[in-house]
């Protein structure tokens, strides 16, 4: 369940964008062009997943302060639209206000789901698998019939949450476990007080959460269960020539130990520089035992010095044979390297009439390569 494009409508800097998806896409440019409006709107795409999309848009103010910015014509609907397609499948969601007669919202603020729906696409004739709008919705069954379900659904709820029968539902579910398996990683905490600067709990943890606080369970897996750790032992090599990682376990606690060649013992994690913190992270989250289906990085660079910019991209690159990494950045010069250590044409997003475009990308959601 490769995801192979993402579209949102009416979402802040967004008017209407449909961004194909290989295995890295790369995206570059300059502060408020609107990057992180499209990082954002794959978060969404994964709450909805999780059903709290619309708490989400709540707690970031409200529809209003995520809608469009720009002109709206008089008598459109008031909605943002993101939508993700899987190959043939394609799974769309519309979020907006509380219409007068809505009796199910509990403010005339709140953001409700006013339509979902899933399509199979690879066919002749597209088919509808799922239409919600409003409370209710109909499924296509496992035998290919129509199932209703009469106002089965709050406001709140996501169809794609809340229908949970894999055996009679399949498709719904196919996409429902690819976006609850996407991971977003940015911002992670690197002051003293963080978590991440004290010892996890020693369990074994394939994946690295999105907090970074359970980066050294996450190392020392790779590095204990498979006995060695190639891709960990040469991200760090290529970061710090000479220096090695050490898990160190205490109390049913493990932390992390990192031994440069130029000093007589072993650094912790408290005692580590924000940068090496930040980068030992992006180690945990490109390399760990078990790669979520998507990876989404917001400025992975921040906090790193620009030595450590090369030793990222080739992190990266590694990750993507993996698969899927999306990497929204402001450096040119990690755009560049992912372009050598990639082999992909990083994309540089714009504003275009005041909404967020990428150049090269054409209106139906492919780049032209002439």
């Amino acid at each position: 369940m490769r995801v192979t494009s993402v579209s949102a409508e009416l979402y802040r800097s967004i008017r209407r964008i449909r961004v194909p998806v290989g295995h890295l896409t790369v995206l570059v440019g300059r502060n408020g062009v609107g990057k992180t409006n499209l990082y954002r709107s794959l978060e969404l795409l994964a709450a909805a997943a999780r059903g709290t999309i619309t708490r989400e848009i709540a707690e970031e103010g409200g529809v209003e302060s995520v809608l469009w910015a720009g002109p709206r014509r008089k008598g459109d609907p008031v909605r943002l639209k993101l939508e993700a397609e899987f190959g043939d499948l394609a799974y769309s969601i519309e979020i907006g206000l509380p219409s007068p007669i809505d009796e199910a919202a509990l403010t005339a603020t709140e953001p409700m789901v006013k339509a979902e729906e899933l399509v199979r696409i690879g066919s002749r004739k597209p088919v509808t698998l799922a239409k919600r709008q409003g409370p209710s919705a109909w499924l296509r069954d496992e035998n290919g019939e129509r199932q209703s379900y009469e106002v089965a659904l709050v406001p709140s709820e996501t169809a794609l949450s809340g229908f949970r029968d894999p055996g009679r539902f399949t498709e719904l579910d196919l996409v429902r476990r690819a976006l609850l398996d996407w991971r977003f990683y940015h911002d992670f905490r690197t002051d003293k007080g963080s978590p991440i600067r004290r010892p996890a709990v020693a369990v074994t943890t394939p994946t690295l959460a999105s907090d970074g606080s359970d980066m050294a369970a996450t190392l020392a897996t790779v590095m204990e269960l498979r006995g060695e750790a190639p891709a960990i032992e040469a991200a760090i090599l290529d970061a710090f020539p000479g220096a090695r990682l050490q898990p160190v376990f205490a109390a049913g606690r493990v932390s992390i130990a990192l031994r440069f060649a130029d000093l007589p013992r072993a650094l912790g994690v408290h005692e580590l520089s924000d940068g090496t913190l930040a980068y030992l992270c992006l180690v945990a989250a490109l390399a760990s035992y078990r790669l979520p289906g998507f990876i989404a990085l917001n400025e992975p660079e921040t906090s790193l010095h620009p030595d450590l910019i090369a030793p990222l991209a080739r992190l990266i690159a590694r990750a993507a044979e993996r698969t899927q990494v999306w990497v929204v950045t402001h450096s040119v010069l990690l755009a560049a390297a992912l372009e050598r250590e990639g082999g992909v044409v990083p994309r540089t997003v714009v504003k275009q009439d005041g909404a967020t475009w990428i150049e090269g990308l054409k209106l139906f959601g492919e780049f032209d390569e002439g």
